[in-house]
């Protein structure tokens, strides 16, 4: 039997990406990712991670440090209570100085290959499971294999990632703003009823005898033509290979240097009717997509703000500033007061400036949490 599954990006969507994360100190989850795989595990989801770790093919670190920064990953997800069944990663780069993983491979994002290993090995369903992650290669590669899709699009998203986005010829089925509104649009999706194809048959006059007809039964086709192709050599590459010294030839600073530049290049586009790219040459439409661009952003930031977690330094900076305006208010009770009140009314300054003082303190605090 089929199982159906979440295939999960790893930095920027489980975890926080300080950029190449090479040890498993590094390793902090973003807020709500526990809670949100727990959810999904109810809804029947194996959860499954695939990761492009381009990292160990530039010699920034091994696939043995690897292994114990995902081991790090699931230990801090089981003190939630929340487990993975599965982690995928593809260690190779064409552009690599690591001479052994300096390639080309159907198994790195934008390609299918992790998807399509798990599809083999775990039996999973590709048209009933669902791709999640911060970038078009994700979302690309969940197209590829059949699946439906969700672009975590973070409000901190860098304007090369967005001119990634629109270099793409495909688009996500759904964006969310962190895991917890991706569990909700997996959610509804699941509530809404399939629609209806077969058409009620009027009834007729007469009735026939039903006939029994045994009918040949056909075996469904591979959801994805690219598996037969392709299976075993993702399989062979996601080999574990042997602990070894890795080989470091020199390394091409320009080619990398042109990888990591943003694209700004790259002309804005807009979707046509079948929710493709296509570029925008006319006045009327780079208004119409300046206008588009600012109404998203304005919902990002109200989504943002309706996921964003209570904070107890907010809270208490708000009480000490109340207490703030009531010495000030005594201030100036004193100030009119007939009787001489010059003590009284110093104090009541010093504890104002003092309060003041505690609140800014509680806000900066808030601020760098």
């Amino acid at each position: 039997m089929s199982e159906k599954a979440i295939f999960l990006d790893r930095d920027d969507t489980l975890i926080e990406d300080p950029g190449y994360i090479s040890d498993p100190d590094q390793v902090k989850l973003l807020d709500g990712v526990p809670e949100a795989l727990i959810q999904l595990k109810k809804l029947g989801y194996k959860l499954i991670v695939v990761s492009n770790q381009s990292g160990i093919a530039r010699g920034i670190f091994t696939e043995k440090k690897l292994e114990q920064i995902h081991k790090r990953l699931e230990q801090l997800l089981a003190e939630k209570n929340a487990y993975l069944d599965k982690i995928y990663y593809c260690p190779y780069h064409p552009e690599g100085i690591v001479q052994k993983y300096r390639k080309e491979s159907n198994c790195r994002k934008p390609n299918p290959g992790m998807l399509l290993r798990a599809y083999a090995e775990m039996k999973i369903d590709l048209e009933q499971s669902w791709c999640i992650g911060n970038s078009m290669r994700d979302i690309e590669a969940g197209v590829k294999a059949g699946c439906k899709t969700i672009l975590v699009d973070v409000p901190n998203r860098t304007k090369s990632e967005d001119l990634l986005m629109y270099k793409s010829n495909v688009a996500p089925d759904y964006k969310a703003i962190n895991m917890k509104e991706a569990v909700n649009i997996i959610k509804k999706y699941l509530r809404t009823p399939a629609p209806k194809n077969v058409e009620e048959q009027p009834a007729t006059e007469k009735i026939e005898e039903p006939v029994l007809q045994i009918q040949e039964v056909v075996p469904e086709p591979e959801p994805v033509q690219e598996v037969q192709e392709i299976e075993e050599q993702v399989i062979e590459e996601m080999i574990e290979p042997e602990e070894s010294e890795p080989e470091v030839v020199e390394a091409d600073t320009e080619s990398i240097e042109q990888e990591e530049k943003p694209l700004y290049e790259i002309k804005p586009e807009k979707k046509n009717a079948r929710g493709n790219f296509e570029n925008i040459n006319s006045p009327h439409d780079k208004t119409e997509f300046l206008l588009n661009d600012i109404a998203g952003q304005l919902r990002k930031m109200q989504r943002e703000d309706m996921f964003s977690e209570f904070s107890i330094m907010r809270l208490i900076a708000g009480i000490v500033q109340i207490l703030v305006l009531f010495c000030l208010l005594a201030t100036i009770w004193f100030l009119i007061s007939s009787e001489d009140k010059t003590t009284s009314v110093f104090t009541s300054l010093g504890f104002a400036i003092v309060f003041q003082l505690m609140a800014l303190t509680f806000y900066i605090m808030h601020g760098k949490k």
